[in-house]
């Protein structure tokens, strides 16, 4: 018989008594979950890999504290303060929340001052990985989260005063006992799976955004004063890269191409083996590689700010200091070549969709986004279309006409961007044509849903995703690549934490390929591996060191001017000499560095190596960094 038939047939004096059983139970429960509630906001870890049934077996101070002080209110200010302090909590569990996203993505917490932006950046990465009508449902789940999480801990302080005024004699001799119990716990180090009893992690949280807001207010201070200081920014164009005059130098970023692809034990064999053969098969086309480690200003996403980073000798590692520096006149490595005048510079930027004022910064004199690069085809989840025809379009467009000057191109390669499916393929190159190819190739590519859920497989699909990126580069190279091309390309970070791991650097591969022996012979003295694949023991330098390294390089003389003696590379694993250590110890905590060749200071005309009478007849291409108003990744 169901229950509420049985109900309807009991005697009235039973049904008043089941009501109130039902009444009680209801009260208790309703207690229970409050309480839960607010102990879950305040024990929350901020970290997924911490959310554990340990985590929550802690007293919290701030709930004693503020037991104690609602015992001690009238009911109005009672009333009033259990929903503010309720707000409260649900802001706090918002934002846990958010540090648990970006700790898993980005491999950092969450800041309150400048990450607001990014949220826009996430819906768009979701709407081109999973589809619009899945990003939508998210978008409008996470906004209804909010508002029920902000009223169920306002609901849940509420209950909780009110049951502690009705049983004020019971709740204070509880809050005494907690209280006493947490100040035990506290002496004498009593620990739960690792973690203190007495807990006063909510406080502690509280008071590190706050230290992180303080601190993100005086860098935006600071950080204007030092992009105003520049090592090269008033060097003549006729003193810079005079070591590459004549040559169509082409820079390239590989998306989310880390040191993980190459040391991982899961994803490195792949690549390793890739890299080696496309060390050989360079060899066989007459050109020599070097290749070394940086590490990036940014992990798991925001690939703007290490390309910027690169690019501009500073360390950029906000959107704040992003929008400072692009907005200013710092020296940018692309810029240059374009301040020489030795140089055409364009961008091929396949990852930009939205105007880019940026180009300005960058010293770009045409820049090729994903709306005039020509392309017919699918895209493939966040990227626009593949590495390949990207590489095509910048030989039909610019690489393969005749110039009156040599190429500085910077190139953005999006198809190893996550969620790492559908990949692309290789095809003839001629095969390639308006990107329509690429329809049948999409369809008979993995979900990307599958994919990314899958911690073994994505780890997999990662891997392929930087072969495809790095045989389409090399292989353009050996195909369209002459005695004067000269390739500086590089991982722009690693990719996110479900792939590289929990305790990654933010160390990138970089390679400089060149036709050139002379070419190489000025890095000589940078201790870099030969071949593309760097190993374990190269040195391991911040990327924000590269612009003025290269600058000096390939700068008047051999290249082994003033600031190369002043910054040797940082070693990972031979030691170097004593001196050098400590230099290489100052110069890598210094943003940016200012050791300038005081050979460049001023021009000499007399010591300038005279450019080449006959401009070469190709170029080459280069990478740049995303700009506030494209997608960007999260």
């Amino acid at each position: 018989m169901p229950p509420f038939t049985r109900f309807r047939q009991l005697p009235v004096r039973d049904k008043a008594k089941a009501r109130r059983v039902a009444a009680r139970a209801v009260a208790w429960g309703t207690t229970a979950v409050s309480a839960a509630l607010v102990l879950g906001a305040l024990l929350l870890p901020n970290r997924l890999a911490l959310v554990t049934p340990g985590a929550f077996a802690h007293i919290p101070v701030e709930a004693v504290v503020g037991a104690a002080v609602l015992l001690m209110l009238p009911r109005r200010p009672r009333r009033v303060a259990a929903v503010l302090v309720g707000v409260f909590l649900g802001l706090l569990t918002v934002l846990n929340l958010l540090d648990i996203g970006f700790n898993e993505f980005l491999g950092r917490g969450f800041n309150v001052v400048l990450d607001w932006i990014l949220l826009d950046d996430a819906q768009s990465y979701l709407e081109d990985s999973l589809g619009s009508a899945t990003a939508t449902a998210a978008a409008i789940g996470a906004g209804v989260l909010v508002l029920v999480l902000l009223a169920l801990m306002a609901l849940a302080c509420l209950r909780l005063g009110e049951v502690m005024a009705r049983n004020s004699a019971v709740a204070t001799r509880t809050v005494l006992v907690l209280g006493t119990a947490w100040v035990v716990c506290a002496t004498f180090g009593v620990q739960v799976a690792g973690l203190p009893v007495a807990s006063r992690s909510t406080t502690q949280r509280v008071e590190d955004r706050v230290q992180r807001v303080k601190a993100t207010l005086r860098d935006e201070r600071e950080f204007a004063k030092v992009a105003a200081v520049d090592t090269f920014g008033d060097t003549p164009g006729d003193r810079l890269l005079t070591g590459l005059r004549g040559k169509d130098v082409i820079f390239t970023f590989i998306e989310s191409y880390g040191r993980s692809a190459i040391e991982d034990p899961l994803i490195a064999p792949g690549v390793d083996a890739l890299l080696d053969e496309k060390t050989k098969e360079l060899r066989a086309a007459g050109y020599s590689a070097k290749s070394g480690w940086l590490t990036s200003a940014t992990y798991g996403g925001s690939s703007w700010l290490g390309h910027s980073t690169f690019l501009s000798g500073l360390w950029i590692d906000n959107q704040n200091r992003y929008r400072t520096v692009t907005a200013g006149d710092h020296l940018s490595l692309t810029r240059a070549f374009q301040r020489t005048g030795a140089w055409r510079t364009v961008g091929i930027m396949p990852g930009v969709t939205k105007n880019w004022p940026e180009a300005r910064f960058y010293g770009l004199d045409h820049v090729y986004d994903s709306r005039n690069l020509g392309y017919r085809g699918p895209k493939f989840s966040w990227s626009t279309m593949p590495d390949q025809y990207a590489l095509t379009a910048f030989e039909r467009l610019e690489h393969g006409r005749r110039h009156d000057k040599p190429l500085m191109s910077e190139i953005i390669l999006t198809s190893s961007h996550q969620p790492w499916a559908p990949i692309p393929r290789m095809i003839g190159w001629d095969e390639v044509g308006d990107g329509s190819v690429y329809d049948g190739i999409k369809k008979a590519g993995k979900d990307p849903k599958d994919v990314f859920t899958d911690s073994t497989q994505v780890r997999t699909e990662y891997g392929r995703s930087i072969q495809y990126s790095l045989t389409s580069l090399i292989d353009y190279v050996v195909r369209y690549g002459d005695k004067n091309t000269v390739l500086v390309f590089l991982g722009d970070h690693q990719p996110l934490a479900r792939v590289s791991g929990d305790h990654a650097s933010r160390d990138v591969p970089v390679a400089i390929v060149a036709h050139d022996p002379a070419v190489l012979k000025r890095i000589s003295g940078w201790g870099w591996q030969d071949g593309l694949r760097p190993g374990r023991d190269t040195p391991v330098w911040r990327m924000d060191t590269f612009r003025d390294r290269f600058l000096t390089a390939y700068g008047p003389g051999d290249g082994a001017g003033p600031y190369a003696e002043k910054c040797p590379p940082k070693s990972t694993g031979k030691t170097p000499p004593k001196t050098a250590a400590k230099t290489a110890a100052k110069t890598a905590t210094k943003t940016p560095p200012k050791l300038a060749p005081k050979s460049l200071a001023k021009p000499a005309a007399k010591t300038a190596p005279k450019p080449p009478a006959k401009p070469a007849a190709k170029s080459s291409s280069e990478p740049v960094p995303k700009s506030s108003g494209t997608a960007r990744q999260p």
